[in-house]
């Protein structure tokens, strides 16, 4: 046995080294800018919460499965939180009174789920939720689809990259119902079966349903009716329509944001209308890449006072597959963009000084912490991705002169010390990043 404990996170999570953590972040304020445009506030919470908030409506499959747990010294029972949508819906309804309806809020935090690492799938995530608390209107649903697709587009995805695919459990209850013939205590075990149709084989999608109770007829007439897509809804009466927030999306002049698909069920329990799932279309990442939907009731676990929701989360497993399979992912930004580098150990004040100079301009500066030859400075400089260097010599220091050099040409120059931040930017930008 080795005497040194392993080195390897634990498994399902992940170390971020540097240029990874460059992408990440790059990826990620390109979708938080997106959120704060249309008037998004950033928030935050627990990572420990009580485990019943998720055991009551997030699901089978997470709460009995995938829920990390403990019990803490006073006998309570908590969870690490697999998802943070039952966490943000005790925080309105803790909040309402202080809160001017309708909220949008945005987060970015990690959650975890105990699931079978593979592509895709890791116990520990981050995700960000997009969230509007306080209204019922179709709007509010069709301004969460607008922020889904500029998000999108603000990563480098065009819309034949991908597709928002969107259904509505108002709908998809009646058409099981009254189009389908199934009895409304079979719904929820054949929206379960809806939810694998695009995975699982055909018997064994004839053999689930019969074990719910259908018959064969039953089996073909719902094969036939997902098939039909969007054409089934002309068979809904008025009134269904009238209660699902997508009908009537996809009767206004916004129906090209989504495209209807009766497969869309999302396991979550808490959804009551509005249910989406975002695809790649490239065979080669052919998946869901995240989702959401609308849940008017989930503040009803906290509060007597009805208060609708809807929004999404997006994860970053999935999203940098996309980014990834597209050619969209970003470059891992350099560690900074200038290196004073001082020739002899006498002159490191000197070079502190030069670099706060340039810090306060805006250029990410850094300074040798050892003196040692310049060649090897320039060469560390140079694979660091440095784009200049400012070479700090005593006899132009002497003279109130340093070198700036571009590391891209090769270009250099002496320039008095006191301009050093106007040669930087002449060199390698107008600006400061």
């Amino acid at each position: 046995m080795s005497r040194f404990l392993p080195t390897a996170p634990y498994r399902g999570t992940r170390d971020f080294l540097p240029p990874e953590m460059s992408v990440r972040q790059q990826v990620l304020h390109r979708l938080y800018q997106v959120a704060e445009s249309y008037g998004y506030l950033r928030y935050d919470g627990p990572i420990l919460e009580p485990a019943e908030i998720y055991e009551a409506k997030s699901g089978q499959e997470i709460a009995e499965l995938q829920l990390y747990t403990l019990t803490d010294r006073g006998g309570r029972r908590l969870a690490l939180r697999p998802e943070m949508t039952p966490s943000v819906a005790r925080m309105i309804a803790g909040h309402a009174g202080s809160l001017q309806f309708p909220v949008r809020w945005y987060c970015n935090v990690n959650c975890h789920r105990y699931e079978r690492p593979q592509r895709g799938r890791v116990r520990e995530h981050w995700q960000i939720n997009v969230d509007i608390f306080g209204s019922d209107s179709p709007n509010a649903d069709i301004e969460i689809f607008s922020v889904v697709h500029d998000m999108m587009a603000a990563v480098g995805a065009t819309r034949d990259m991908y597709v928002l695919r969107a259904n509505d459990r108002v709908l998809l209850e009646s058409i099981l119902t009254q189009i389908v013939g199934i009895p409304a205590d079979r719904v929820r075990a054949v929206c379960d079966i809806i939810d694998r149709w695009e995975k699982a084989p055909r018997d064994q999608l004839r053999a689930d349903a019969a074990g719910a109770g259908l018959s064969d007829v039953q089996f073909d007439r719902l094969e036939a009716t997902l098939a039909a897509g969007e054409d089934t809804l002309a068979k809904l009466p008025p009134d269904v329509l009238d209660r699902s927030h997508l009908a009537k999306i996809l009767r206004s002049d916004a129906n090209d944001l989504v495209t209807f698909d009766p497969h869309i069920v999302r396991a979550f329990e808490y959804y009551t209308s509005t249910v989406f799932e975002v695809f790649d279309l490239d065979p080669a990442n052919s998946r869901s890449l995240f989702g959401g939907g609308r849940y008017d009731d989930l503040v009803g676990l906290f509060s007597s006072q009805r208060i609708p929701g809807v929004g999404f989360a997006v994860g970053d497993v999935t999203l940098p597959d996309f980014l990834e399979t597209h050619g969209l992912l970003p470059q891992p930004r350099s560690e900074a963009d200038v290196a004073v580098i001082p020739v002899t150990g006498d002159l490191a004040g000197a070079a502190r000084d030069v670099a706060r100079q340039l810090r306060r301009a805006g250029w990410r500066t850094s300074v040798p912490v050892e003196v040692r030859r310049l060649g090897r400075e320039i060469a560390r400089a140079d694979r660091a991705g440095v784009r200049a260097i400012v070479i700090i010599g005593p006899g132009e220091w002497a003279e109130g002169q340093v070198t700036v050099r571009n590391m891209t040409t090769g270009e250099q120059q002496l320039v008095a010390a006191a301009s050093v931040t106007e040669a930087v930017a002449l060199t390698i930008g107008k600006q400061a990043p």
